[in-house]
């Protein structure tokens, strides 16, 4: 067998997009094994490398040329091929033809339509030199790169201007045109530390040659995971330690090639603006990582992650000072000034900013979510007037010279102004927690006032955007009302509010009306679209899609309860009774719904003429009481378990009777016995849903 070798690929340019850097190298990974599994080389793994500079492959265990290549014809069939004395038809002699042989060199073939002719040619295999340029051309095409640019006077396009190119198998260089270069077998180093070429003599050298001679550590992961312990290791020297967002970890690792990691500091008088402003600055402005004391209470130092190791670690540090000293004056600039005035004096401005053409202005807004506030009130337990307050302030921050600088910040610095106008904690709480959950998987609102405030936040903005017919359509949502539907499902589930989903939304669609007459109209479409929410929910939880589909069966309003339902199901079928007991109920089903109106009367026990019959209404009318208490306490687990013990008497009368029987009124009689039957499971959800015949 052929000795195989490890490929290199190496594309060298200008920086790449840093937060595009990780799907780049993941995508010309995958577009470039998948192309060469379908010529018939695939290698025993490959390597991504992505840096600023550079995205390459290391391919383990390519052949130098792919395996011979049988290509195949189907011809006529046998019957149309040769005449009843074997004598090949013109049909055969035409497909012969075409395929540059004798009729003696076809072959047979048995198919599941009959016996063809078939010709079979082995072709020799193509050569890695030919296969590349077409694979490694459709891989990098194939890269989600929106805008590519062009450069110089050429007409080759790119995401960013490419310099070198390499390409090398083990020793050998392979020699192919790509994006207008030719490739080699050097490479480049540090932008600042590796001025000359780097000359690969062998296709696993790549790594080691560029860490050792180049300053550059050419793997994504291992410059994150270096990152990380540098940071580690500053912020414990520094005695605190560090905020490491993942997506900024990430952004950083994608700007440096060779990281070195320096502690800078900043004037202790900073720390009297909210650390959240500072925090912010520095993540999102400077790429820095704040560091923080044991109690989560921020220190004033951070660490940046420098691209060079500079003989003079003092003036890069110097540098990184300086930069932040001005926004974080300015941030200090903008707390004192905003606490001039208090969250209430901004109300008059929430008249001046429109949150939706035909829905108003945010003020109108306010006042919607106020009016839902003085409905959840009672259910939740609140203080109606102070429920009415915090939505009125709700959007007051939103006016401040800190949000509008650090718009992220919105929730959280209304918290900071209220707790300086001395309002209620609970309602500065709820000024901020009612954005949350921010994102996917994101921490709920903690207090009832929070929770309220966020359900109600939510239900105006979901029925107001459907009510003027701007719902989420394909990818486009710029209301974000997937997040609020799934944020409002979340805080009813994981909070324990028993509230039903409907009137809830014919609440907000009651504010809504007096400005889109249509609002009420919109109910429907809101509630079945937030149903949807609850089943991706649910199935990304790995509950099965028929266990949901069971439980919506019955249109259960409350989604808390709704999921009570969905476990209790989920339960009961990984239970041996559960396959026998859906399929009984699908069969109870489907002769209730042939039978219309037939047996809706009483059972009359005179009329149950075999033991099956009698044993099974027995069993029903000992398991009833148990059942609907349960299933009254929210208890479906417990009511589930009662009816798992139905299958031996379920069995039993599906075994020994007819139900569609002549006699009329014995038929209407069994009919009403499984009336009774499907009843008592339908309380919990329709479990024919399971069945899976």
């Amino acid at each position: 067998m052929e000795d195989l070798h490890p490929l290199l690929f190496e594309l060298g340019m200008e920086e790449l997009p840093p937060k595009a850097l990780p799907a780049l190298r993941d995508a010309l990974r995958d577009e470039c094994l998948q192309r060469l599994r379908a010529a018939g080389i695939a290698p025993a793994s490959v390597t991504a490398f992505a840096t600023p500079r550079r995205l390459a492959l290391l391919f383990d265990g390519i052949p130098t040329r792919q395996p011979d290549q049988i290509q195949e014809r189907r011809g006529p069939a046998v019957s149309a091929a040769f005449d009843a004395d074997g004598t090949p038809t013109r049909a055969a002699e035409g497909f012969a033809r075409s395929c540059g042989v004798e009729v003696e060199a076809l072959e047979r073939e048995n198919t599941d339509k009959g016996e063809y002719l078939v010709y079979r040619e082995a072709r020799p295999g193509a050569s890695l030199e030919n296969l590349l340029p077409g694979i490694l051309a459709a891989g990098l095409a194939a890269l989600p790169t929106p805008k590519r640019m062009r450069w110089g006077s050429s007409d080759v396009e790119f995401v960013r201007p490419v310099h070198w190119l390499v390409l090398l198998h083990g020793e050998r260089l392979v020699e192919i045109e790509l994006l207008g270069l030719r490739s080699g077998r050097s490479t480049r180093g540090h932008r600042f530390h590796s001025s000359h070429e780097l000359e690969l003599a062998h296709a696993g050298d790549y790594a080691r040659v560029l860490e050792h001679d180049g300053m550059v550590l050419a793997s994504f992961d291992d410059r994150r995971a270096a990152i990380a312990a540098q940071i580690q290791a500053e912020a414990e020297a520094a005695g605190g330690q560090a905020l490491i967002d993942p997506t900024l970890l990430d952004e950083v690792t994608a700007l440096v090639e060779w990281p070195v990691a320096l502690t800078g500091g900043f004037d202790e008088r900073f720390l009297d603006v909210p650390q959240e402003a500072l925090i912010s600055t520095m993540q999102d402005n400077q790429k820095y990582f704040p560091l923080v004391d044991a109690a989560g209470k921020m220190l004033p130092q951070f660490v940046v992650i420098s691209n060079i190791r500079s003989r003079y670690p003092e003036a890069v540090r110097g540098g990184n000072e300086r930069v932040l000293r001005p926004r974080f004056a300015d941030a200090e600039f903008f707390w004192e000034q905003d606490r001039r005035e208090t969250l209430e004096s901004r109300q008059p401005w929430l008249e001046t900013v429109v949150f939706e053409r035909r829905l108003g202005t945010l003020a109108d807004k306010s006042r919607r979510v106020a009016r839902l506030m003085e409905g959840l009130a009672g259910p939740m337990g609140l203080d109606p007037a102070l429920a009415r307050r915090a939505a009125l302030l709700s959007k007051c921050d939103l006016g401040t010279r800190m949000v509008f600088e650090f718009p992220e910040l919105q929730g959280t610095m209304g918290r900071y102004y209220a707790q300086h106008d001395r309002e209620p904690e609970a309602l500065a709480q709820a000024l901020e927690q009612h954005y949350w959950p921010r994102q996917a998987g994101g921490d709920l609102p903690e207090g009832p006032l929070a929770q309220a405030l966020a359900l109600a936040d939510r239900l105006d903005t979901l029925v107001g955007i459907f009510a003027i017919g701007k719902e989420p359509t394909g990818a486009r949502d710029p209301f974000a009302l997937r997040r609020a539907a799934l944020g409002l499902l979340r805080i009813l589930i994981e909070r324990e509010q028993p509230l039903a989903l409907t009137p809830l939304l014919q609440a907000a669609a009651s504010g809504v009306s007096d400005r889109v007459a249509e609002a009420p109209e919109a109910v429907a479409r809101v509630r079945a679209y937030v149903l949807e929410r609850l089943r991706g929910y649910l199935l990304e939880q790995g509950m099965a899609a028929e266990v949901f589909e069971a439980v919506a069966a019955l249109e259960p309003d409350v989604p808390l309860d709704f999921v009570r339902r969905a476990r209790a199901v989920q339960q009961f079928r990984s239970r041996p009774e559960s396959e026998a007991l859906a399929a009984a109920n699908k069969r109870t089903h489907n002769l209730l719904r042939k039978a219309g109106d037939e047996g809706s009367g009483d059972i009359d026990e005179s009329l149950l003429q075999t033991p099956a019959e009698q044993l099974l209404l027995e069993a029903l009318r000992a398991v009833e009481p148990r059942v609907a208490a349960a299933v009254d306490q929210g208890d479906y687990v417990a009511a589930m378990s009662e009816l798992a013990g139905l299958r031996a008497p379920v069995d039993a009368f599906f075994t020994d009777v007819l139900v569609m029987v002549d006699d009329p009124p014995l038929r209407a009689n069994r009919l009403a016995l499984l009336r009774q039957l499907a009843a008592r499971f339908d309380s919990v959800a329709d479990i024919s849903r399971l069945a899976t015949g």
